[in-house]
């Protein structure tokens, strides 16, 4: 474990009444717009405030020392695909369910990109707003947890590597390289030897492990035409896609969608160019959900308890603020769900193992 770092300290009205050669009360009617100070006094402490990184406390219990009664959750994604996501909607589920036993409040955010979301973090501390954070979507190279280290910030990883330990962050995480390979072994059994898997977003460490599994898979049984192709996890890419993969000179017979609104885009446009599920080519959904129920041919799929993987990282959220040590926890691997989607890849008799290169695609 890495030494312990001390946090750093928030700069408070008497820095700034030091630093501006002033009294606390100036500083307080500086700040606050009161009467009181001159003008000039007025800019001299706003000035300080600012060069010191100094925030107003928004919250009342922050003021007296008890704490924010808040946590945070920010989400780095493009905001059209989220209210077509289930896993974040039963994620976020199970989260608020815990927090609600405890008297917690969830304060959400979305931003464009990952320093917005270091921003909205180091803002957040100055101005007292949470008392801690979930952070989701684990990137390779992530500044995130070196940052809420640096600030002291309690919070828990969701879906972060196990052997990445930082002081004060706590991990909870689900096999995603196990699971990729239990949908490979499926899908091989069933004679599937070109298998196009439609990834999400590029650079998030889930996305990574998955593809890295494919593609070791794939040479692991000196398979061909293996490829993974990343999108923004929305129906309009994974529609897209599909059509480009389907469309191709030698089309897969398997498809792979790591969510299941892009599985279901993909269903209706195989059908549209001709093909049958899972007849001419069979496809699996990474999340289950009612929408794999809700179609013709039902979609075979990875399934968890998404809820209880949220309550999970609820509940070392708060142990944190608790006083209690940072941990790693696992969740159980998602189980692959055979339904109608998927079949005998056609002609597996004549569709053996070849050697040559992987195809992959990121």
């Amino acid at each position: 474990m890495p030494a312990k770092r001390s946090p750093a300290r928030r700069p408070t009205m008497k820095d700034i009444a030091r630093r501006a050669g002033v009294s606390e009360s100036a500083v307080s009617f500086a700040l606050n717009g009161r009467p009181g100070v001159s003008e000039v006094t007025r800019e001299r402490v706003r000035r300080v405030a600012e060069q010191l990184g100094w925030r107003p406390s928004t919250a009342a219990r922050a003021l007296s020392g008890e704490g924010a009664a808040t946590v945070g959750l920010v989400l780095a994604r493009p905001a059209d695909t989220l209210g077509v996501d289930s896993f974040f909607l039963q994620l976020v589920s199970g989260i608020q369910e815990v927090l609600a036993e405890r008297h917690l409040g969830l304060l959400f955010q979305v931003v464009e990109d990952v320093p917005d979301e270091c921003a909205v973090y180091r803002r957040w501390w100055a101005e007292h707003r949470v008392d801690g954070v979930l952070v989701v979507d684990p990137r390779t190279d992530d500044p995130r947890p070196d940052l809420l280290d640096e600030l002291g910030l309690p919070a828990v990883v969701i879906g972060g590597a196990p052997d990445e330990r930082h002081t004060g962050l706590s991990t909870v995480w689900a096999d995603d390289a196990g699971a990729m390979a239990s949908v490979v072994d499926g899908l091989y059994a069933l004679g599937h030897r070109r298998i196009v898997h439609i990834a999400g977003l590029s650079g998030l460490a889930h996305t990574e492990r998955r593809i890295r599994t494919l593609r070791a898979e794939a040479r692991r049984r000196g398979l061909t035409g293996v490829e993974s192709i990343t999108t923004d996890y929305s129906d309009a890419e994974g529609a897209a896609v599909t059509h480009r993969v389907l469309d191709s000179a030698a089309p897969p017979t398997a498809l792979i969608y790591d969510n299941d609104v892009m599985a279901l885009a993909g269903v209706a446009t195989a059908t549209e160019l001709g093909f049958s599920v899972p007849a001419d080519v069979s496809v699996v959904a990474w999340e289950d959900s009612a929408l794999c129920r809700m179609v013709r041919p039902w979609l075979s799929a990875l399934s968890r308890d998404t809820m209880e993987f949220g309550r999970t990282a609820a509940r070392e959220l708060t142990a944190l603020l608790d006083g209690g040590p940072a941990r790693t926890v696992r969740v159980p691997v998602p189980r692959l769900i055979e339904r109608e989607s998927t079949g005998a890849a056609r002609g597996r008799d004549s569709c053996g193992a070849g050697g040559g290169d992987i195809d992959l695609v990121t």
